[in-house]
């Protein structure tokens, strides 16, 4: 059994989830674990002097929670599919050559070096501040955005983040969230597929 961790970032509303869903559904053997599922309740996330919730950066993440379930995966991949439910108890044994993919998706995981150091192959989306700031005004969330928190918050800290991210990643892939989806998921799954390839050609 072989494994293959890639990692799909960027900014809110980028595109990242529907290019992850749709990886999982075209590569087999595939999971995906999303950092949005690990926000740590409204109640205990600080607040700025413009009383803005500081939701975009790490201390508002359980990651300890998200690395945990990231080594359960990498410990016994076919295991952790069962346990979601993915896989079938009449599924064909695993082979040596069998390759599993895990996909982890979020709007900070290059940001935590635990987890970016994990990555076999990396891609951020982008895409302009004025369509993020249309995508994010179109989106319900809980709780809701207090007005002016794109502006005063949201965007401010991906600027921040993504000059973090740059000083401690190399070799990330970035993506043109405008392109057709069709398009980016051709040009991640060539990618996804030649190393799989590679990994079970290997010895």
């Amino acid at each position: 059994m072989k494994t293959l961790v890639v990692g799909v970032g960027g900014m809110t509303n980028g595109g990242k989830t529907t290019l992850s869903m749709s990886l999982h559904q075209q590569i087999p053997n595939s999971c995906i674990i999303a950092q949005d599922s690990y926000f740590k309740d409204d109640s205990v996330v600080p607040m700025d002097s413009h009383g803005f919730k500081q939701y975009d950066m790490l201390d508002a993440l359980h990651m300890d929670t998200m690395m945990n379930d990231v080594d359960s995966w990498r410990r016994d991949p076919e295991a952790f599919l069962r346990q979601c439910g993915l896989l079938s108890e009449q599924t064909t044994p695993v082979e040596d050559e069998d390759v599993f993919v895990l996909i982890v998706e979020g709007f900070l995981i290059f940001n935590h070096r635990p987890l970016n150091d994990l990555f076999d192959i990396r891609y951020l989306m982008e895409i302009p501040y004025e369509i993020c700031k249309k995508r994010r005004s179109s989106r319900v969330y809980r709780p809701p955005d207090p007005p002016g928190y794109f502006d005063g918050h949201v965007w401010p800290m991906y600027l921040k983040n993504r000059r973090e991210m740059e000083n401690m990643v190399s070799e990330i892939v970035i993506l043109d969230g405008l392109r057709p989806k069709e398009e980016l998921l051709a040009v991640v799954c060539k990618d996804v597929y030649q190393e799989i390839k590679r990994l079970m050609e290997k010895n």
